[in-house]
């Protein structure tokens, strides 16, 4: 006992360390970004996004104010989305619940891809065509939700509001304040997450749970190495996972095959209770935000991964 408790500072050091090398390589790639950003808000350039999407609003039953909301996630964060959402409220024809989870979950399909896009690439996927897949299944997950529930007369009452952006005075200092504890809050994440799988790999539960989600993860063509990641990002975000995949990766501990199934899983249904959560500002309900959208995700993920096994594997003459 005395010398487990003796060891714990050490360990301690050794999980801070590690997380600090995840981060470093996650802000490389998330600051830079964040700024660009911030610099597109400020010249009001973000609204010209919305005006490409407009006319893709009427395909999923949405007015096409709902344009500059989804431009707006897509190009930054969710918080963002529902500030600008809240503030277009008042000018658009009121949504329905089925609405407000259709918009919500096109939005937590594809948002805040240049960060996220970033991120995947740096795990060895490509930018764009992660990018393509989440902007393609937000679409046909809006379609696809917008048909059911008009087809059943479901969620037809009228969508709650909940959500009020918090005050802002606009300063360049109070921005750089909250982006700065937003990295600490990663670190923070990111330390108890490395923390926690150093625990549960001593203890032996990782190889119990990979072994339990082997079947589900063969079907996502996902190999062993990449489960309790896996796991990780789609209960904890992309960021997260994304960070842990590109260090497993870089030290051998996940198979480069697995690295596109399990980012791309990630991708589309990743902080599956936060974000699911958020969604419920707006009025929308987790049929669409969290059973529709987890289900959409395992279907699309499960077809491309076969297709690209049967793309490569070689052909007899």
């Amino acid at each position: 006992m005395d010398i487990a408790l003796s060891s714990l500072p050490r360990a301690a050091r050794t999980v801070a360390l590690d997380a600090a090398k995840i981060c470093l390589d996650l802000f490389k790639v998330m600051v830079p970004i964040l700024i660009g950003v911030k610099i597109l808000k400020e010249l009001g350039w973000i609204t010209y996004l919305a005006k490409p999407l407009a006319p893709l609003m009427s395909l999923v039953g949405l007015p096409a104010e709902c344009g500059l909301t989804w431009a707006t996630a897509i190009a930054n964060n969710l918080y963002a989305a529902l500030a600008v959402h809240a503030a277009l409220v008042p000018d658009m024809a009121p949504l329905s619940v089925a609405q407000a989870t259709v918009i919500a979950t096109m939005m937590l399909i594809a948002h805040n891809i240049p960060v996220e896009g970033a991120i995947a690439k740096r795990c060895g996927v490509g930018f764009w065509g992660q990018a393509g897949l989440r902007l393609g299944c937000a679409m046909a997950c809006g379609m696809v939700l917008n048909a059911v529930f008009g087809a059943f007369g479901l969620f037809a009452d009228p969508a709650p509001l909940l959500f009020a952006p918090a005050a802002d005075d606009g300063s360049l200092a109070t921005w750089a304040v909250g982006e700065v504890k937003n990295l600490g809050m990663i670190y923070v994440v990111i330390a108890c997450l490395v923390g926690l799988m150093r625990a549960l790999d001593a203890l032996g539960v990782t190889r119990l749970f990979e072994a339990a989600l082997m079947p589900f993860l063969k079907l996502m063509g996902i190999g062993g190495g990449a489960a309790t990641i896996t796991v990780i990002g789609l209960v904890m975000g992309l960021a997260y996972g994304g960070g842990l995949i590109m260090h497993d990766v870089h030290k051998g501990k996940v198979a480069r095959r697995d690295v596109f199934p399990a980012i791309s899983l990630m991708s589309l249904s990743h902080a599956l209770i936060e974000d699911t959560l958020l969604m419920y500002l707006i009025g929308a309900t987790m049929w669409g935000t969290f059973v529709g959208r987890l289900l959409f995700s395992l279907l699309v993920v499960a077809a491309l991964s076969r297709l690209a096994a049967g793309l490569s594997r070689p052909r007899l003459a």
